[in-house]
């Protein structure tokens, strides 16, 4: 059960996040809203900092303003808006965003911290508002509408089981729905599969993630993702920026096995990226990589502790898609990271996100035996 936190009649005051300081109270809201909700992974706040600071390379290209709701002077909800520069070009310069939202059960609350969101997006010409989006639809996005019987995985969104009807409550309605499927390590492909994967293995040639040239890969995989998903729904694309700082991140956390490129022809035209799911060690730290919660997240990497991974990142290039030459490219590259999991003691992973409209990959996904179990939500409104 989630803690219900200060839920009355006092009046509710909402303030701009504009300090350092103030900052810090925005990230630690999730710590009130779910002290009761063993479901919650608390993030490490350093990282949140980051996220939250003009160091993110989202910046350059978007804009943000931060609000945290108070009763009694106790935090009782957040929310953001933001209006980013690469979306309003794709989608239309009356386009923007709310993102980054907790809040208690109380519709006083709830509708104060939409009204200031909605109010510093009308005063930039916004008129078509999604959301959530922290910050946009390339990091965390949707509220949890199902599958709260189980933590999140590594970077994925925990939600309390009531945002859906506040936003409905404001007259948000859902956009666009996406699904999380989980399966265990050592699932066997039907023999459709195998046999295309065999009919087209001479042609295609698998390798790992190369070190010693990470911003030329890195570069290639940027790519390949930003080809291989520019028809989707809400795509922006990766800046060049972004993926560096991803690689960056991803450098300190992954064994080369875990990033695997297709290539036809000596061409790059598929990638894979899987992640060890750090939210198992996470709720041990509370937040806190000092003083020691860094040597205990190393410990557990090392020691190959983990059991579990996600896999965020994938990617065909658009002219594969929808041919068995691309089918034998989806499943070799979810194929090759597998083994390495296997080898490293990770049993189950999740694929995800995957939008509920994209029915060639969950045809592959539950042919391979996946299951779906969590659904994650956007919603949206015109002012």
């Amino acid at each position: 059960m989630v803690k219900q936190l200060a839920a009355g009649n006092s009046p509710v005051v909402v303030r701009p996040a504009m300090t350092y300081h103030d900052v810090g109270k925005f990230i630690n809201v999730p710590w009130h809203i779910y002290a009761d909700d063993p479901m919650w992974v608390p993030p490490l706040r350093l990282e949140r900092r980051f996220h939250l600071s003009h160091f993110n390379p989202y910046s350059k290209h978007g804009d943000w303003q931060l609000w945290v709701a108070y009763r009694d002077g106790q935090p009782v909800g957040r929310i953001s808006a933001q209006i980013d520069k690469l979306h309003r070009e794709r989608y239309g310069f009356d386009a923007g965003h709310f993102g980054f939202m907790e809040c208690i059960d109380d519709v006083q609350v709830f509708a104060s911290l939409m009204l200031h969101a909605e109010a510093w997006l009308a005063a930039r010409g916004i008129r078509h508002v999604t959301g959530p989006f922290n910050f946009s639809i390339n990091q965390e996005v949707g509220i949890l509408v199902d599958g709260f019987d189980t933590p999140p995985m590594i970077m994925m969104t925990h939600s309390a089981p009531w945002y859906g009807r506040l936003l409905e409550g404001q007259g948000y309605v859902p956009a666009k729905d996406m699904l999380a499927y989980k399966i265990n390590v050592d699932f066997e492909f039907p023999p459709v599969m195998k046999a295309v994967i065999h009919r087209f293995s001479s042609k295609i040639k698998l390798r790992t993630l190369q070190r010693n040239r990470l911003t030329e890969e890195m570069e290639i995989l940027r790519d390949i993702f930003n080809d291989a998903w520019c028809e989707n729904w809400g795509f922006i694309p990766f800046t060049e920026e972004e993926f560096v700082e991803l690689g960056n991140t991803l450098k300190w956390l992954l064994p080369d096995e875990f990033v695997q490129i297709a290539e036809v022809e000596g061409v790059p035209a598929a990638f894979m990226v899987g992640l060890p799911n750090l939210n198992e060690i996470l709720p041990e730290l509370n937040g806190n990589l000092f003083p020691f919660g860094w040597m205990k997240l190393i410990k557990r990497i090392k020691n190959n502790e983990i059991r579990s991974g996600r896999i965020p990142l994938m990617g065909v290039r658009k002219e594969f898609q929808n041919t068995p030459l691309g089918l034998a490219l989806a499943c070799l590259i979810i194929d090759a990271p597998r083994q390495a999991g296997l080898a490293r003691g990770i049993d189950e992973v999740e694929l995800s996100w995957i939008l509920e409209d994209n029915l060639p990959m969950r045809h592959i996904l539950k042919s391979i035996g996946s299951k779906e179990y969590k659904r994650y939500r956007i919603y949206q409104k015109t002012l």
